[in-house]
């Protein structure tokens, strides 16, 4: 580490992505005095609703474009929201340029680009996880299921945005779901398939703050992965969120970091994997104890977009002491004590289709206790903002109680609108008197 790095200010921040997660973490670091500007690379249509951000939109989105992006501007401080760029190592390459970077190198987001690889690090390690069958051939997923002769849950081994597992309640729709991934829906995402018992319980999500070598532990949220109400539906990258999820005491937070995070950490530093960035760990709370569904290698979404509202403004100057391997440096991040609700609105047709192309209307601002995070969304010509993708946006709403937060949320959602919107009415249906 150079002398620069250790003396050098957090004045200005590049957040790498377009989604509600990056629209929210700049928000939240936008509360840091200190920082003068926040770039977001591409951004969305919401992005330049918060103060000091702005979209950096260069010509081309490769690398070595974005490098030299963040040298021209003298970015501090590079934070890589999605998977997909962690995956690729773009970690990697702007540390290798001397960029100060929140994010894991492509051998640690390994975590979240192969379950097979998260699976093996979890069984390497003593971590509590579902049994799993990993092969690349159909005929011999077929015959796994055959054998095992019960609903599997089946997982296409790659990245597949959120959506390429499918929890099975027949053989036949476990039959289905293998052919599914071999037959190229998730493309190289699927040329392996992870085959896993059903295990049943309520689901919670935790995430840590890493530095390779120590962790911080953030409040635990709960998303709502299922398209319809009642939990109905296809699975999607997540309609809703709440935080802090009460499934989980302090105590037990602490439990887990030493059983699911001290060990995670552990094992990625025996494989000589310095791990600097988030670790997201889904996990099932069952009856013979918790168990790992999953690792991602970035904050969740929408979990992150109802958590950011509870960060103290020292987040901006934890992450980076974070990146900089220094946590031990950091200021002490605060955490808000009041609850946090977040409903994502939706474009018609999704997951599969969404439609786009359609104007927003949004008579709602953001502050304080009530916060418009945008995901696909962008800005035309006349200065509209318009839909792209098809989560659209999430409203996020605090307050003393989740009832009281979510009534916030809903009630301000009824002031934005577009045509086809779909949100799911019971989010946070756990926390919720009816």
């Amino acid at each position: 580490m150079t002398k620069n790095q250790n003396t050098e200010e957090l004045k200005r921040i590049l957040i790498v992505g377009s989604g509600g997660r990056e629209n929210s973490i700049a928000w939240a670091l936008s509360k840091n005095q200190s920082i003068e500007q926040i770039y977001v690379c591409p951004g969305n249509g919401g992005t330049t609703n918060f103060e000091k951000c702005i979209c950096l939109k260069p010509k081309h989105e490769d690398a070595k474009t974005i490098i030299k992006e963040c040298q021209r501007l003298g970015i501090n401080l590079v934070v890589i929201g999605p998977e997909v760029p962690l995956a690729e190592g773009l970690a990697d390459k702007m540390r290798e340029e001397g960029l100060t970077v929140f994010g894991p190198g492509k051998d640690g987001a390994q975590l979240e680009a192969s379950k097979e690889w998260s699976k093996a690090l979890m069984i390497e390690n003593n971590i509590p996880t579902a049994k799993y069958w990993s092969t690349g051939s159909k005929e011999e997923a077929l015959e796994i299921l055959k054998r095992f002769n019960q609903p599997l849950v089946i997982k296409a081994d790659g990245l597949a945005a959120g959506k390429g597992v499918t929890v099975c309640e027949t053989i036949e729709q476990s039959k289905e779901a293998i052919k599914e991934i071999f037959s190229g829906k998730f493309g190289s995402a699927g040329n392996k398939v992870i085959l896993e018992e059903k295990i049943e319980g309520p689901e919670v999500s935790i995430f840590a703050l890493c530095d390779g070598e120590k962790l911080i532990v953030l409040p635990p949220a709960q998303d709502h992965k299922r398209l319809l109400d009642g939990d109905n539906g296809p699975n999607t990258g997540g309609m809703g969120a709440y935080a802090p999820a009460l499934l989980i005491n302090e105590k037990d937070l602490a439990d887990l970091t030493e059983l699911v995070l001290n060990p995670t950490l552990k094992g990625l530093k025996k494989k000589k994997i310095k791990y600097i960035g988030v670790i997201y760990v889904g996990l099932m709370l069952t009856s013979s104890g918790p168990k790992v569904i999953e690792f991602n290698c970035r904050f969740g979404d929408p979990e992150c977009q109802a958590l950011m509202p509870l960060m103290g403004e020292e987040f901006a100057s934890v992450l980076f002491a974070c990146a900089r391997g220094e946590i031990e440096k950091a200021p002490k991040l605060t955490f808000n004590s009041e609850c946090s609700a977040c409903i994502v609105a939706a474009s018609k047709g999704y997951p599969e289709s969404p439609q786009k192309g359609n104007k927003v209307n949004i008579k709602v601002e953001s502050n304080l206790s009530l916060q418009v995070f945008h995901a696909g969304t962008t800005i035309d010509e006349f200065d509209n903002i318009i839909t792209s993708g098809g989560r659209v946006l999430s409203i996020v709403a605090q307050g003393e109680s989740f009832d009281k937060a979510f009534d916030f949320a809903y009630s301000n959602l009824k002031r934005i609108s577009f045509e086809g919107m779909h949100y799911r009415k019971d989010i946070g249906y756990q926390v919720r008197k009816f």
